[in-house]
């Protein structure tokens, strides 16, 4: 089966464009989602004890959990009230389950 002219010059003009779409969807999308996906899920187990570093850098562990919030113990008699959106990684899972 042979192309036309017309088939072939229209494979040619949007073909790029449609690799470029693919290249963006396997390369962009898929990792944010899956990136999404794992600190959906790490947010979702935290629980008392655990212990977590912020986006900012403290570390300390959790004393309190609430809706949108947690109580994190810094210090001795220190403790503050955190976003969990600020929360980047969960250590005592991460030694509990190494990442693949």
């Amino acid at each position: 089966m042979e192309l036309s002219p017309e088939m072939s010059s229209l494979i040619m003009s949007y073909g790029p464009i449609l690799l470029m779409v693919v290249l963006f969807y396997f390369l962009l999308y898929k990792p944010q989602k899956k990136e999404q996906s794992r600190i959906k899920d790490m947010l979702g187990n935290l629980k008392k004890g655990d212990k977590i570093i912020t986006i900012g850098g403290l570390y300390g562990e959790i004393s309190t959990i609430k809706n949108n919030t947690v109580l994190m113990k810094v210090a001795e008699k220190v403790e503050i009230e955190v976003a969990k959106a600020s929360i980047s990684k969960n250590i005592s899972h991460e030694k509990r389950i190494p990442e693949e």
